[in-house]
């Protein structure tokens, strides 16, 4: 595989585009900084196919970027390969409105041929290739200039070896027919209204229990604001007013800007700081919520009880069976809260519907409805049927 030299100009940039939106895929990494910015910083982007790779440089004074975010986001007969890509996404989202697409995420796939929930990138290469990563430049500040060559080298591999292994995970999923089992998952990596954040819906994001119009109605609010403020001053959220704070004030809203200086989590400069001002109108105009914007109660059905409980303990033993009888992540066939959903006597269920239904489900239905229990064979715990069961034991009882 050739290896370019950094690229910084714009005409390097759009060589390397053209050749590789001829490829099938390309691999894409990124390197950038969020710590004290609300936007995160994009610093460097990696990008490879089968025979060329090269680390592009956004900093860089001049560079147009259009050629690759064209060719991520525009170009439908090359997929985009990442590994745990979320915030890469999140990043060209940002730039564009768009996600790349057609996308695949390798820490997904993995789910769906390994036992793996969320396989980090190194133990990745380590599986696929016998390769140690090295580690060394994890924690670089990616916005310094210059970059060094073990820094640009260290980037690069992120990409190199994604496209190597693509191929072959890509063969396990043909051959194991599981290829379909990710396309919600990678459907839902690509939707961009998960990376575009509507400031009336930051709310959702914030633990808050209970379903009281009033409280949510300032939760709402507060949050919103925080967001613009945010996103004005470009520093993390967090430093405006981190969320446990947040959800106390709209719980226990103060009846005057001193009262701030007693808050929590706010320093007493609140007291009377223009941004306790703002905070203040906030709360004051704050309406009660919608009820059509009320969170849903939890899916259930009867409550579970001491015996509901054991019921969905044993579904849980089930999915761990299972999961490593089909060499499959647990997570990607279901939750515990569904699994307490199934026991409560809920039917409605993604666990009851398509490729889940055929792998886990059925048995799972049959285990709350009497018709399967677990047996032990040969000293590990299997699901048998009770009507092979009961065969079983007369059989035996026949020959004595």
């Amino acid at each position: 595989m050739k290896i370019h030299d950094l690229i910084t100009t714009s005409d390097a940039l759009a060589e390397l585009c053209a050749r590789l939106a001829k490829s099938d895929f390309v691999a894409v990494d990124t390197e950038f900084m969020r710590e004290n910015t609300y936007w995160p910083e994009l610093c460097l982007v990696q990008i490879a196919d089968e025979n060329e790779a090269a680390a592009i440089d956004p900093l860089a004074d001049g560079l147009d970027l259009a050629p690759l975010l064209d060719l991520l986001t525009g170009n439908e007969d090359v997929l985009k390969v990442f590994h745990a890509g979320g915030q890469d996404v999140e990043i060209i989202v940002n730039l564009t409105g768009k996600t790349p697409h057609p996308i695949f995420d390798t820490q997904i796939a993995m789910m769906a041929i390994s036992q793996s929930e969320q396989i980090g990138y190194a133990n990745l290469v380590e599986t696929w290739l016998g390769i140690t990563v090295d580690k060394g430049a994890r924690f670089t500040d990616w916005s310094r200039r210059p970059l060094t060559d073990r820094q640009i080298e260290y980037a690069i591999g992120d990409v190199t070896h994604l496209a190597t292994i693509f191929p072959k995970m890509l063969q396990k999923l043909i051959k194991t027919d599981r290829g379909s089992w990710l396309n919600a998952e990678m459907d839902k990596l690509g939707d961009p209204s998960n990376y575009i954040t509507d400031p009336d819906q930051a709310w959702r994001r914030i633990r808050q229990p209970g379903r009281n119009p009033q409280v949510l109605g300032r939760l709402k609010a507060l949050a919103a604001w925080r967001e613009g403020e945010a996103q004005h001053k470009n520093i993390p959220r967090g430093r405006i007013m981190r969320d446990e704070t947040l959800a106390d004030i709209a719980s226990h809203p103060p009846k005057q800007q001193s009262d701030l200086a007693k808050v929590r989590g706010l320093s007493s400069a609140w007291r009377d700081n223009d941004i306790g001002k703002r905070l203040m109108k906030v709360i004051a105009n704050a309406e009660p919520l919608d009820k059509g914007e009320l969170p849903e109660k939890m899916k259930r059905g009867a409550p579970l009880g001491k015996e509901g409980v054991l019921v969905a303990d044993l579904l849980k033993l089930l999915l761990k069976i299972r999961a490593r009888e089909i060499d499959v992540a647990a997570r990607l066939l279901t939750k515990a809260d569904e699994m307490e959903a199934l026991a409560a006597g809920v039917r409605d269920l993604p666990v009851l519907e398509g490729w889940r239904y055929e792998v886990f489900g059925r048995d799972a239905l049959e285990l709350v409805e009497g018709r399967t229990a677990f047996a032990v064979k040969n000293g590990k715990l299997v699901m048998t049927h009770v009507d092979d069961m009961q065969a079983s034991m007369e059989e035996t009882l026949a020959a004595e």
